[in-house]
């Protein structure tokens, strides 16, 4: 599976993260809102956001979210934990977006082009998200994210952070609310 494709959508593009990209995606990283009820609620700060940059670098497996009107990079989302064995699998998160395209439905598209690519080559897609975080939980929610039983304990300079997982299969997305046929 190609984990930094270029996925084009109506209004978005994603295409593979690159180190000049920094300053742009900062600029948007830089508000304090995004993280509030994010487990690293930090990483608003330079030397917190330039580690996570770094480490989206290393593992190749992120995605700059381009706003196709205005041209601007509006966001970030990764590719992780990629495992093809028993039909495969990956992990979507990492994501966010600036302020301004909440509620826009900038998520829900960005969600469905990289799910879309996914499932092409796995048969499950993982999400983990902050036990506490209730506005990306009730994302997952609204784009058909089944959370599971699985919890997964994350150490954090904050200390230990509780995250559940919520997953969508090849088939849930099929019929589910991002499918274009539904």
């Amino acid at each position: 599976m190609d984990r930094q494709p270029v996925l084009e959508g109506e209004r978005l593009l994603l295409r593979p993260l690159e180190p000049a990209d920094w300053d742009a995606l900062f600029a948007v990283a830089s508000d304090p809102q995004i993280w509030a009820v994010h487990p690293m609620h930090n990483r608003w700060q330079e030397p917190v956001f330039r580690a996570f940059f770094a480490d989206a670098l290393d593992k190749r497996g992120a995605l700059a979210v381009i706003e196709k009107s205005s041209g601007e990079v509006v966001g970030s989302s990764r590719f992780q934990g990629y495992d093809p064995m028993n039909g495969g699998s990956v992990e979507i998160g990492w994501t966010f977006l600036a302020r301004r395209l909440w509620g826009s439905g900038a998520n829900a598209e960005m969600k469905r082009l990289m799910l879309a690519h996914a499932l092409g080559h796995v048969e499950v897609v993982n999400f983990r998200v902050g036990e506490d975080n209730v506005i990306s939980r009730k994302a997952m929610e609204h784009i058909g994210g089944r959370l599971t039983d699985q919890i997964d304990m994350t150490d954090t300079p904050n200390g230990p952070v509780a995250h559940v997982v919520y997953e969508i299969t090849r088939e849930s997305f099929a019929t589910g609310p991002l499918s274009r046929a539904a």
